[in-house]
């Protein structure tokens, strides 16, 4: 560890003239003899370093590699390990040492003129020190920006028309889990599904629904919204519109005389809505209505997207109610 301190004062401080503190030509440390294989081995380390954290932010932006967990933690780790590499070689073999019995303090004036002695002379092997000093801040830059590479997941910053789009398409099917697609005959009043776009990433925000049936005078949809339900079959977003959570329960009265109509509720807020009226809040936290997707049936009855949301999907944060759903 000593060694490696005294190294990095010398790669950071560079030479500096010294006061005169000893007699001339006497020396703190012994002289030593340049060695360039050994700064053309840490230039090598540096190097690879440098390489290898400027390839954790790139696989972590290529989402087509696979096992891309186990690239970036040997990517990152043989980063640190060149850096660690080059440190020793540099602590062995570039900086003179000698152990001396005395402490160093640290408090007097002499004292520090003799550390910076100390640190002039431990570099005198040293032939290339610019270089070797840009080498090793291209790698510590590289590494830093390995580090703060994964702040990118916490969502974009300029960019932020990514969390307007949606898979969903006119004339995209609707399908289960299995991928098989859904018919009309298929959606039973009274009951829950999940559904998804056909042939799209299930993983988008945009692209789960939960689809549900009602009677069809039942209904009491905006003016602008009389023909996104065909036969009472409605769809929404499953995001709900408070944090982000899946809507997962769908509340229907048993006794229809004492209890509210129809709703899908979060169960992890109990922000509740209600489907009959084209997803408006009637309980909790949630700042919006719950985003529609427009229906139509097609040729063997089958249930495809007419369009896209009624707005955009997920969280209300602070600039949601400006803009709509985007292709």
């Amino acid at each position: 560890m000593k060694r490696w301190l005294i190294a990095l004062l010398v790669l950071l401080l560079g030479r500096r003239r010294r006061r005169p503190l000893l007699d001339e030509g006497e020396r703190v440390v012994p002289p030593g003899a340049p060695d360039r294989g050994a700064e053309s081995l840490v230039l090598l380390l540096f190097g690879a370093a440098a390489v290898c954290g400027v390839a954790f932010p790139v696989i972590y932006a290529w989402d087509a590699i696979p096992n891309q967990t186990q690239f970036l933690g040997l990517a990152l780790g043989l980063a640190l390990a060149f850096i660690s590499a080059a440190c020793i070689v540099i602590g062995k073999r570039l900086v003179v040492t000698e152990e001396l019995e005395e402490e160093y303090s640290g408090t007097h004036p002499d004292d520090e003129e003799a550390l910076d002695q100390l640190v002039e002379e431990s570099g005198s092997r040293f032939t290339r020190k610019r270089l070797l000093a840009l080498a090793g801040a291209g790698a510590g830059t590289a590494l830093g920006a390995a580090l703060l590479t994964p702040a990118a997941s916490l969502g974009p910053v300029f960019d932020v028309s990514s969390l307007y789009r949606t898979p969903w398409r006119r004339g995209t099917r609707l399908v289960d889990e299995a991928g098989r697609a859904f018919l009309v005959d298929d959606i039973e009043e009274g009951t829950f599904y999940t559904a998804y776009p056909e042939h799209a990433d299930r993983e988008q925000m945009g692209a789960p629904l939960v689809v549900v049936r009602l009677e069809p005078a039942e209904l009491q949809l905006p003016d602008d919204r009389r023909g996104w339900a065909p036969e009472g079959i409605l769809a929404y977003s499953k995001i709900c519109t408070h944090a982000g959570c899946a809507i997962a329960l769908y509340r229907k009265p048993t006794f229809p005389a004492v209890e509210p109509k129809p709703a899908l509720v979060c169960p992890c807020h109990y922000s509740t809505f209600n489907v009959a009226t084209g997803g408006q809040v009637i309980f909790g936290p949630a700042g919006r209505p719950l985003p529609q997707l427009p229906l139509e049936i097609a040729g063997g009855g089958e249930l495809r997207a007419a369009g896209n949301f009624s707005g955009p999907v997920g969280p209300s944060w602070w600039g949601v109610r400006r803009h709509g759903a985007r292709p």
